[in-house]
């Protein structure tokens, strides 16, 4: 294998070089040569990679800079969004707030609605309870009339009764005095046997023919189908204490008709005064019984007056009312209430109090810089509304949305004040004040959510 020349000289000078030979001046030219060129290679290099370090230098310079910008602009941004996630809370928190109010206040529409519903009912309940009453308050009157009539005929009955036992009492006295006097004269007819006799009997027939004629009596006051024995011997067994009964008890087999005739008498006339105490305890009752009803008459005819203007007031404003009741469904139809909710109307309505759970209402946002004199104008607006009869639901709308531009300067219980003034002076219904106040409050909710939805995009 043969080398090529070059390489065979390059070998030979590297030899003599070492051997410490001499080298061609020609070997050194092209050497030199070699070496500036690598030199000028080398400085040509050095040049490129000059610039090219200024220009690294310059991009590093402007990357600093923008870096510096970077950081800047990163730092407000920051504080920009922490700027605003805190405004977005505290929105997010007013309108979680403002949802809260607007549902107590759907709330208490739906239940100042069960309210009106159940004082309707009631006002019907009460019309046929007073229907119903009057009814019984006649009939209770003519009772009276009747039980009145009764016991004065019973009490002439019985006033004939006694005047006609007197008269018996006075007959028996007499036969018995008579009976006296015929058995004295019996006894002493032996011992006066000369005495002339016309005058004893004379006495003693006319005592037998009063006898005869008051039995005749007694019998026809006594009914012939009535029971006498069985009615004279409960009489004396009822009065068995007394002891003329106890007596007449014991000899009762021996008993005359006639004393049995008047002894079944003085039960009749026991028993006519038994009913009459009863019909007179009765009559008393009776009478109470009407004084009662005719006072719980008045209480429910002033109650039904109340209810028949309240239900007047509510036809009148239904026209008015008609409008907001179709566009909203909770007014549309009745609704039965629980006895919770109605039973406690009052305590739902009722924020204001120290110890109720509803917090205050939140304020409006202030439209305008003089508060005071805008306030007054609102004032002013709220009076003449009240002196104005506005009948339509339109033009009471209408006002209240030019009132609205006023309101901003007042907190909501000065706005919930006013609209209970236009209220009691005949300017809105209470539905149609809450429906306003609802309304209000939701615009509000709105205004808050398009707030919040402008600072998140």
């Amino acid at each position: 294998m043969e080398l090529p020349q070059e390489v065979d000289v390059f070998i030979k000078e590297s030899i003599d070089y070492s051997l410490g030979l001499p080298v061609a001046a020609q070997t050194l030219e092209l050497k030199l040569q070699a070496s500036e060129d690598a030199r000028k290679r080398v400085q040509d290099q050095y040049f490129y990679l000059h610039s090219r370090l200024k220009e690294k230098d310059e991009l590093i310079e402007r990357a600093r800079a923008e870096s510096s910008m970077n950081a800047q602009a990163l730092k407000k941004f920051v504080e920009e969004n922490q700027k605003l996630a805190v405004e977005c809370a505290s929105l997010l928190s007013q309108c979680s707030r403002l949802e809260k109010e607007c549902s107590l206040y759907d709330r208490d529409r739906d239940v100042l609605m069960e309210f009106g519903n159940e004082a309707d009912e009631r006002a019907k309940d009460a019309e046929i309870r007073v229907k119903d009453l009057e009814e019984e308050l006649k009939k209770h009157a003519e009772e009276a009339d009747f039980y009145k009539h009764e016991c004065e005929m019973r009490m002439d009955s019985e006033r004939r009764t006694t005047q006609e036992l007197e008269n018996l009492r006075e007959r028996v006295n007499e036969l018995e005095l008579a009976r006296q006097c015929y058995s004295s004269m019996t006894e002493s007819e032996t011992a006066r046997s000369q005495t002339p006799t016309s005058m004893p009997v004379d006495n003693g027939v006319s005592s037998i023919s009063e006898r005869h004629l008051l039995d005749s009596l007694v019998n026809s006051l006594i009914d012939n189908d009535h029971d006498v024995s069985a009615n004279a011997h409960a009489f004396l067994e009822a009065n068995s204490e007394v002891e003329s009964c106890q007596r007449l008890l014991k000899i009762w087999g021996c008993l005359k008709p006639s004393t049995k005739n008047v002894l079944s008498l003085a039960a009749e006339i026991r028993e006519l005064k038994t009913d009459k105490e009863h019909l007179r305890i009765n009559l008393h009752r009776a009478e109470e019984e009407v004084k009662i009803l005719f006072e719980e008459n008045r209480i429910l005819d002033k109650e039904n007056k109340r209810l028949l203007r309240q239900c007047s007031r509510e036809r009148h404003h239904q026209g008015s009312d008609s409008k907001y009741t179709n566009s909203t469904s909770a007014k549309g139809s009745k609704r039965k209430s629980s006895p919770k909710m109605t039973n406690s109307v009052g305590w739902m309505l009722d924020f204001t109090g120290p110890d109720s759970p509803r917090p205050p209402l939140s304020p409006l946002h202030y439209n305008s810089p003089d508060s005071r004199m805008t306030k007054r104008l609102a004032y002013q607006v709220f009076e003449d509304a009240a002196e104005l009869e506005m009948e339509s639901f339109d033009l009471r709308f209408s006002f209240f949305l030019w009132i609205l531009e006023y309101v901003g300067v007042m907190r909501k219980n000065e706005f919930v004040l006013a609209l209970i003034l236009m209220v009691l002076f005949g300017c809105l219904s209470s539905a149609s004040a809450i429906a306003l106040f609802v309304a209000v409050i939701i615009e509000e909710a709105r205004f808050f959510r398009s707030h919040l939805k402008i600072h998140q995009s």
